[in-house]
């Protein structure tokens, strides 16, 4: 698990690859990644928006940005935590990602917070470091 505190929000990431959607021998490979978000702070605040930053084997970047999470944008009162799971897909056996969440507080201020950045391996390829 991976995981980044920035403002007294935790984000932690899990990235799980999912064998039965990928096919390697067609260069296709699919991650699940679990995320938790936890408002340690004393504010209520609201994600907004996501940037993913997602970074294949051989170096190719592919930006991913909008609105809120899976559909939803959703609030955190102090204490709250909220879970989703989203997935990607590489041409490439390893990858990494990192992104931004970009939240806003009760005040009607705008903040980013950090994703940390987390590895994507295949098993059908020996762990490198990304």
């Amino acid at each position: 698990m991976y995981s980044q505190t920035t403002r007294d929000i935790e984000v932690t990431v899990k990235p799980f690859y999912l064998d039965d959607q990928s096919s390697p021998g067609d260069s296709h490979f699919v991650w699940a990644y679990r995320v938790r978000i936890v408002n340690k702070g004393k504010s209520t605040v609201q994600l907004m928006r996501r940037h993913w930053v997602i970074t294949d084997a051989i170096g190719r970047v592919q930006e991913v940005k909008g609105p809120g999470v899976v559909g939803e944008q959703p609030v955190l009162r102090p204490g709250d935590a909220y879970e989703y799971t989203s997935g990607t897909p590489l041409p490439t056996p390893s990858g990494i990602m990192v992104g931004t969440y970009g939240m806003e507080d009760e005040d009607g201020a705008a903040f980013d917070i950090a994703i940390p950045a987390f590895s994507l391996d295949s098993p059908h390829e020996k762990p490198r470091l990304n």
